[in-house]
């Protein structure tokens, strides 16, 4: 099976932004994380602050089974993103770090959400993990 990770603006700051919100783990932690927990997937990783190279990459998935997306800020606020999510033919699983609902009001509306199979939201990195076993799950 082959996953895409793809993380938006600013999660490449993990480890030193905010920690008190998205933990002191680092991306590059992340991903060993998920290679380490599951050996058999072909992981793909990609990160981008820049809204265009995202939805490029989602456009660009015709050799993965599925797609775990952290949009991040891009979630509240991008058309484009939740256009494409529903425009590509693999599913695609939305992951927050930080409970949106916890936060700043404007973060309790996910406009790429909608486009989802699922959104998993407020488990820390754990959220990756569960939305790639959804994937190998659904996959079966």
């Amino acid at each position: 099976m082959h996953i895409l990770i793809v993380n938006g603006p600013n999660l490449n700051l993990l480890g030193t932004r905010e920690t008190d919100i998205y933990g002191a783990g680092t991306l590059e932690d992340l991903e060993q994380s998920l290679l380490s927990r599951f050996p058999g997937v072909v992981f793909e990783f990609f990160q981008s602050n820049v809204e265009g190279e995202l939805v490029n990459r989602l456009h660009d998935t015709a050799e993965c089974d599925g797609v775990v997306f952290n949009p991040a800020g891009y979630s509240h606020t991008s058309v484009a993103l939740r256009d494409c999510m529903a425009a590509i033919p693999v599913p695609v699983v939305e992951v927050h770090i930080s409970n949106i609902y916890a936060r700043e009001d404007f973060r309790h509306t996910s406009l790429t959400g909608a486009a989802a199979a699922g959104v998993i939201s407020g488990l820390g990195f754990d959220g990756y993990a569960l939305a790639v076993q959804h994937l190998l799950d659904r996959s079966r």
